[in-house]
C-alpha cells in the first residue's frame, strides 16, 4: 500500500513539473515596452480570451493566448499617424486594422490609435477572431492608458469643410 501511495505522489509531482514547463513565447518588445501605462496594461490584461489561455512571454510589455500562439500582444508601439487603413472601435478604444502575410502566414494585426503607448495586438485569423479579441483587450486599455488625443474619422469627417 505504501509503495502504491508513493507511486500515486511521485507521478502526481512529474505532472505538476511538466506542466509549469511549458515554454514562454518569445516577443520583441516594443521600443517605448517600459512605460508606466504598458505596466498597468499588462496587469490588466485577462487570462482568457475566448478559449485561449494568457501564456509568458520573455520580454516586458508584452502577452500572448493560445497553445500554438492565436493571439499576441505588445504595448508601448509607435503610435500610428494618419491612414486610410479601416478603423474599428470597441469598447470605447479606437483601433487600426492592417492585414498582414498571406496564406498560412496571414496575419490581422490592430494598433490603438490616439493611445500613447500605443498597444499592438496579432491575431492568427485561422485561430481567433479581432471580434473576439477586440473588446476583452480594449478593457484593460481604457482602464490604463485612458489618455486619448486622437480620434479615427470617417472621410466625409476629415474632407468636411467648416460652416459658414
Amino acid at each position: 500500500m505504501t509503495r502504491r501511495l508513493l507511486a500515486v505522489v511521485v507521478a502526481a509531482g512529474a505532472l505538476l513539473a511538466l506542466a509549469g514547463c511549458t515554454p514562454s513565447i518569445s516577443v520583441t518588445p516594443a521600443p517605448a515596452a517600459t512605460d508606466t501605462g504598458c505596466a498597468a496594461l499588462i496587469v490588466r490584461l485577462p487570462e482568457t480570451i475566448g478559449a485561449f489561455g494568457k501564456r509568458e512571454t520573455d520580454s516586458q510589455g508584452t502577452a500572448a493566448w493560445g497553445d500554438p500562439e492565436a493571439v499576441q500582444l505588445r504595448c508601448g508601439v509607435t503610435p500610428p499617424g494618419p491612414t486610410t487603413d479601416p478603423c474599428y472601435t470597441a469598447s470605447g478604444v479606437d483601433w487600426i486594422l492592417a492585414n498582414t502575410g498571406s496564406g498560412s502566414n496571414a496575419r490581422e494585426v490592430i494598433t490603438t490609435f490616439g493611445r500613447t503607448p500605443a498597444t499592438q495586438v496579432v491575431v492568427d485569423p485561422k485561430k481567433a477572431s479581432v471580434n473576439d479579441v477586440l473588446p476583452t483587450i480594449s478593457d484593460a486599455v481604457v482602464a490604463a492608458i485612458p489618455t486619448v488625443t486622437r480620434h479615427c474619422t470617417t472621410a466625409s469627417q476629415a474632407t468636411a469643410s467648416p460652416a459658414p
